[in-house]
């Protein structure tokens, strides 16, 4: 499947701002499976400087400055990607899940890359309740990707999706008494859960496809970026992305821009500004499906 996406963030100051420096991860990633054919940054007012680059995860990252004075800002991220994921192996064939946390614990060869995503994040404490609610679906034994399916599909059935309830701030310990939230905060309970049950687990940024094909179920999500979750299967089969929100494993739905600790290490478009006051904030995602010989187009 190729998708064109284009992603726009803007914002409108109560006072002008004089400087600003933004960090953006607006630029989808070429993984196995996902292949970035084209992307663009655009600005308004235009940067004085931009600057890309790589962050400790390996995501695109761009450094933008404006040293204009300016009422209101807007950039734009824009990219045609195809995506052909791998499907999930077998569930039964993965190793026990108390195998996969001791690899992680110890680390070395095998396991060090996955290791640091086993600690508390800023945004995303190891909260025993949490590992308390994700427990039944782990038993003794279990192989991880069952415990994990399990696990997505729970928290799709017993959360309900409802924005508005619920904002950047909210912790953990109060989505799951709430029941309630949206896509980052599904991805921070399940991250936090699986990490008090040792298990290295990672935040995945990225956009997805909610206007299905005809006959097909339309997916939960908004028209701004979309988050899930990245589960370590173990050195022989690697990480997998899983989707709580919509209790799915990711395939061709769903498009990677990138991943980290948590929302704020992906987080599309941060920084600091001086002067401006109050602002407003305006987003808007087009995420479309396009014949493969238009996509360079």
């Amino acid at each position: 499947m190729i998708y064109r996406i284009r992603h726009s963030t803007r914002y409108a100051y109560g006072n002008p701002v004089d400087l600003a420096a933004h960090l953006l991860h607006l630029t989808p990633r070429d993984l196995p499976g996902q292949r970035v054919l084209s992307a663009d940054i655009m600005a308004d007012p235009p940067a004085s400087r931009f600057r890309h680059g790589r962050d400790h995860f390996g995501n695109h990252v761009t450094w933008l400055f404006v040293d204009a004075p300016h009422a209101a800002f807007e950039v734009v991220g824009e990219a045609v990607v195809e995506v052909r994921l791998p499907p999930a192996p077998p569930a039964a064939a993965t190793p026990a899940w108390e195998e996969v946390a001791a690899l992680a614990r110890v680390g070395g060869p095998r396991g060090w890359q996955a290791a640091e995503f086993t600690f508390d994040s800023p945004m995303v404490p190891v909260e025993p309740a949490a590992g308390a609610y994700a427990a039944p679906s782990f038993p003794p034994g279990r192989p991880v990707l069952e415990g994990l399916l399990e696990l997505n599909s729970r928290i799709r059935r017993e959360f309900a999706y409802r924005s508005g309830v619920t904002s950047l701030s909210t912790p953990v310990a109060e989505v799951l008494a709430r029941r309630e939230g949206v896509c980052q905060d599904f991805s921070h309970l399940m991250i936090s859960a699986l990490r008090a049950l040792g298990l290295p687990a990672r935040y995945v940024s990225g956009y997805i496809r909610t206007r299905p094909p005809p006959g097909q179920v339309r997916r939960r999500g908004t028209d701004q970026s979309h988050a899930w979750v990245g589960c370590w299967l173990g050195p022989a089969h690697g990480w997998l992305d899983l989707d709580p929100t919509n209790g799915v494993v990711v395939q061709e739905e769903h498009v990677i821009v990138g991943w980290g600790r948590d929302y704020a290490d992906v987080s599309p478009v941060s920084g600091i500004v001086l002067g401006g006051g109050e602002h407003g904030l305006s987003i808007a995602v087009d995420l479309d499906p396009v014949e493969q010989g238009a996509a360079a187009g």
